[in-house]
């Protein structure tokens, strides 16, 4: 079972954590959260770990937006999605802040800062994924994000262009 060998990737005290039923008011320390996608990637990635760091991203924008808030934080637009996503940050986060950007109808700049603990490469694919998928929630087509500048490569912050075509008559 690939719940097994994910597991059996991380410490002991990590796994037995991660077995126990948790509550919905309850969270997992971020450093677990961590080494769970690192573990999640490890045994996912089949040679491309990025690829399975952008899927992780994915299933938690799913698991995030698929709540009671949902229609609220996508607002059946890219826009009301992206400006959200500060107020998303600072409710499952701890340390840092993001900031939205607009850049015109069809594009945006997010950017994390001051995300102590967060400097890993690797997290950075699941915040790409994570704002593909919110983005497609909200109604984009042809979603493309790319990080511009990563505070692991010595940069003041974390920073991701979201581009996108939006058909609004078609919906």
């Amino acid at each position: 079972m690939l719940l097994d060998q994910v597991l059996s990737q991380l410490a002991p005290a990590d796994a037995g954590m991660l077995r126990r039923s948790v509550r919905p008011a309850s969270w997992y320390p971020l450093s677990v959260q961590l080494r769970l996608d690192d573990a999640i990637a490890s045994v996912l990635s089949f040679g491309d770990r990025a690829e399975a760091f952008v899927e992780v991203g994915r299933a938690y924008a799913d698991a995030i937006l698929a709540r009671s808030h949902r229609q609220k934080a996508t607002g059946g637009t890219p826009k009301v999605f992206l400006e959200t996503v500060p107020r998303l940050y600072h409710a499952y986060y701890t340390v840092g802040r993001r900031e939205y950007e607009p850049l015109g109808d069809n594009a945006a700049v997010i950017r994390t800062f001051d995300a102590e603990g967060l400097v890993i490469a690797d997290h950075c694919w699941t915040v790409v994924g994570c704002l593909q998928r919110g983005l497609e929630l909200s109604g984009a087509d042809t979603v493309l994000v790319t990080e511009t500048a990563c505070r692991s490569s010595g940069a003041s912050c974390c920073q991701y262009l979201c581009e996108w075509d939006f058909h609004a008559a078609a919906r």
